[in-house]
């Protein structure tokens, strides 16, 4: 019987050990590539009575590049049936959406929570909770959990995996970022998390640091997914239920006028990683958020635009994966507005 690999953590210490290296990153913060510095937790701010339920409250922090400080902010958690089929099946996915973001793209879908601070702040919520929201959606029937965003609260996350592990959680958990994700800290999660659900944005600096603020995205990413594939392999495993339980999955969102530069990931996953890793092609593209002030962002994509996509990667000779219809931007369209329901059929 498949056993995820941080349940085995958990009983022999290791993963509390990681919890608190990744919990000292946050006094200085570098646990994203920005490694801004900010003291988001002073040494008293850790992990005293770590399965106490005390709520963590360190007696100083800063925000950081994130705008966020100690405490995790959970936006929303729900059931999400629109995740890649092998994810959830017809039992979902139990998705957490953390608040705020350390990218800031003016076309995000998820806007309302991830470039909102002030809004947002007041859904923090202790690591207890945390790990309660966890049994919560294992206990509605979630086939996984994904931590959606995590990249700026992963220390918060492993010490409440930690925490649920000791009361007999033991889903598959999934690492769904936006690939803006640092090395060091992943290795640091290596066995944690055996489901990587990376983005790869795009793949020229210029458009990186036009639309998101993040020149340095495309080598950050590529070496993310390098580390990511070196912890989980190519190809995904699946368990006795049909569902993924370890693996990659890279998903490219398809930008109208080549902004993702889509072709050129492609051909870059074909060269360093290979033809069998899974490829997740998003077709969901609107402009959402600011995009309408950009006239490059200004449109969905087209049919041509997709199809060239669809026809680079028969090309290449990927055949794992899933592509998204092309009518999907007319369907996933989350409202945060809602916070039980951002997803309506």
């Amino acid at each position: 019987m498949w056993q995820p690999g941080y349940v085995e953590l958990a009983k022999t210490g290791e993963l509390r050990a990681r919890a608190g290296r990744l919990a000292g990153m946050l006094r200085a913060c570098s646990l994203c590539p920005h490694q801004c510095g900010a003291a988001r937790a002073d040494s008293a701010g850790g992990r005293s009575g770590i399965h106490s339920g005390e709520e963590r409250l360190a007696l100083d922090f800063a925000t950081g590049r994130c705008a966020s400080g100690i405490r995790p902010i959970v936006s929303a958690y729900c059931l999400h049936m629109g995740e890649e089929p092998a994810l959830g099946g017809s039992r979902g996915v139990g998705n957490i959406f953390f608040g705020n973001c350390n990218a800031a793209c003016v076309y995000c879908q998820n806007y309302q929570i991830s470039q909102r601070p002030l809004q947002e702040a007041a859904r923090e919520v202790s690591i207890a909770r945390l790990a309660d929201i966890m049994l919560e959606l294992a206990g509605q029937g979630a086939a996984s959990i994904g931590f959606v965003s995590p990249s700026h609260f992963v220390a918060q996350v492993v010490e409440a995996i930690d925490i649920a592990a000791a009361r007999g959680f033991s889903l598959p958990l999934i690492h769904n970022s936006n690939g803006y994700d640092s090395v060091t800290t992943l290795k640091l999660l290596e066995g944690v998390f055996e489901v990587y659900l990376p983005d790869l944005r795009y793949a020229s600096s210029d458009e990186a640091a036009a639309y998101s603020a993040l020149p340095d995205y495309p080598r950050i990413a590529r070496l993310a997914i390098k580390e990511m594939q070196r912890q989980v392999g190519s190809r995904l495993v699946y368990g006795d239920d049909g569902l993924v339980k370890r693996g990659l999955i890279i998903r490219l969102l398809v930008l109208p006028n080549g902004i993702s530069g889509t072709e050129d990931s492609l051909r870059w996953i074909a060269d360093e990683l290979g033809t069998g890793v899974c490829i997740s092609v998003m077709s969901q593209y609107y402009p959402a958020n600011r995009a309408a002030e950009y006239p490059q962002l200004a449109r969905g994509i087209t049919r041509d635009e997709y199809d060239r996509v669809v026809e680079v990667m028969d090309d290449l000779g990927f055949s794992h994966g899933w592509l998204q219809e092309f009518e999907s931007a007319e369907h996933y369209r989350p409202d945060f507005s809602d916070r039980l329901k951002p997803f309506k059929p």
